[in-house]
């Protein structure tokens, strides 16, 4: 079971959205007291496991702080698999590591997701998709990139430039193409309703989990009101930290859920409507995935003019993919067209070649229940230098899984790379051909190749829908 189904059930069993979290913080912990340090261990582990006995069956999920149990030593990391070990199985469990450090990132994943078996993680971004990769090799789990803390001292930072241009919404837009919503989420500190409500306009369909916000606790209809998608879901909200040395915890919680849940109502009543869309056209000769091609032209995926390209050579015609990510619908078409291909081939794991196509990838992964692994991009001088991120075993067959093909060099790169590690590949399905025989070169290099479209067949149907006029037809038909 993946992190957001796991989450979903425990929202759905408890009717709860609220998140505790379990730091060993000696300011918080009840008569804390104490003249050994192994005295103290035992208490906190004690207070930690009472906690979780207190609110199990009013919460959907658990957020230790790594930072309180490293603070402790030998003694916290062994405290910790034990808080661990106490949480009940149906409730998912957030790492809040804030890890920034891409030479540990591999290892580090490795330990909390194969080790602790917790269900997600705090990232900070600037080390950028690389750094969140070996992460969401882990199909089943998810991670939470801290985009906007409330912290006064980081507003230099996160409000550069300008009002226009904030450097946190753009964070917050580079990061929707990094994975699918099921595994990548967003943490936000704020007590700034405009601020939550830029980022869900955003991110619509991303998990936020929101901080800070009991600095002002008169406004948490409107933060709730900012954040909550239109099914009254889409926020994780943390339990105050004074509530947990309260005697009456579990009652406070209880009260807490239940005024939380009348603004869901609210939300649920006022959003009850639904964005329609329809493609206005009937053709005679109608393509399989013509609703598809007109949804990709409508949200500028699909674009006709003069256009430079990577090699420096001109088309009349430019395809960005990345904007698929944001827009789960049409995402979700797109991976049904790449999945009526895969199962008629034969393969052990799934391969998507970064960074383009770790989304696909990972929503593949997904949704056949295959196991997802990818080539670096770059192999770094330092950390693990590993060349392949995820498990794997020699002689295993691989398809390996691109957004385009336009020379064909970069996915014929990434399947060498998979190869030289002693797997098999044979198959590399694209969604979109530029074709003039770059399946042919791939042929010869001893690879089939497949893909959902092709761009005639795309420039057809937009032409004989009417989205392009006959100039941007023509110069296509010249051009290519």
């Amino acid at each position: 079971m993946n992190f957001v189904d796991k989450l979903n059930n425990a929202i759905a069993a408890n009717n709860s959205l609220l998140v505790v979290g379990l730091d060993p913080n000696l300011e918080m912990m009840p008569d804390r007291d104490t003249e050994a340090k192994k005295d103290l261990i035992d208490r906190l582990e004690a207070w930690l496991k009472w906690v979780i006995s207190e609110t199990s069956d009013r919460v959907c999920a658990y957020k230790p702080t790594l930072g309180f149990y490293q603070a402790l030593g030998v003694e916290g990391a062994i405290l910790l698999e034990h808080v661990l070990a106490a949480i009940p199985a149906e409730i998912p469990v957030i790492l809040d590591a804030k890890h920034g450090d891409i030479n540990t990132s591999t290892v580090f994943a490795s330990t909390i997701f194969k080790q602790w078996q917790v269900d997600a993680v705090t990232l900070t971004p600037f080390a950028g998709q690389d750094h969140a990769a070996p992460f969401l090799v882990y199909s089943d789990k998810a991670v939470f990139i801290l985009c906007h803390t409330s912290n006064p001292g980081a507003e230099a930072i996160q409000e550069y430039p300008t009002q226009d241009g904030l450097f946190y919404l753009h964070l917050v837009k580079e990061t929707q193409a990094w994975a699918t919503s099921q595994q990548l989420c967003l943490e936000v500190g704020t007590t700034d309703t405009d601020t939550l409500t830029q980022i869900r306009e955003i991110a619509s369909e991303r998990l936020i989990l929101i901080r800070s916000l009991w600095s002002a606790k008169d406004n948490l209809a409107a933060i709730l009101t900012a954040g909550l998608n239109s099914n009254g879901e889409g926020l994780l909200i943390p339990v105050p930290q004074d509530f947990l040395s309260s005697q009456n915890l579990s009652q406070r919680v209880l009260d807490l859920n239940i005024e939380i849940n009348n603004v869901r109502e609210q939300v649920i009543f006022q959003g009850d409507s639904c964005e329609l869309w329809t493609s206005n056209v009937c053709l005679l000769n109608q393509h399989p995935y013509q609703d598809l091609i007109l949804q990709l032209f409508d949200i500028g995926c699909l674009l006709f003019g003069e256009y430079v390209q990577a090699s420096g050579a001109t088309f009349s015609y430019y395809i960005d993919l990345r904007k698929i990510i944001s827009n789960p619908r049409i995402f979700n078409q797109v991976l049904e067209a790449y999945a009526n291909i895969l199962k008629d081939l034969s393969f052990d794991r799934i391969a998507g070649i970064p960074y383009g196509a770790l989304p696909t990838a990972t929503g593949l992964a997904l949704n056949l229940h295959r196991p997802m692994i990818f080539p670096r991009k770059e192999v770094k001088a330092h950390g693990t230098r590993r060349l392949i991120e995820g498990e794997f075993n020699p002689g295993e067959k691989v398809v390996v899984v691109d957004d385009i093909l336009i020379s064909g060099n970069s996915v014929m790169e990434g399947a060498e790379k998979l190869k030289s590690a002693g797997l098999e590949i044979e198959d590399i399905v694209v969604f979109i051909d530029h074709e003039g025989g770059v399946k042919a070169k791939l042929a010869q290099n001893g690879y089939r190749a497949h893909s959902v479209l092709g761009i005639s067949e795309i420039t057809n149907t937009l032409y004989e829908s009417g989205r392009i006029n006959s100039e941007q037809y023509a110069a296509f038909q010249e051009n290519h």
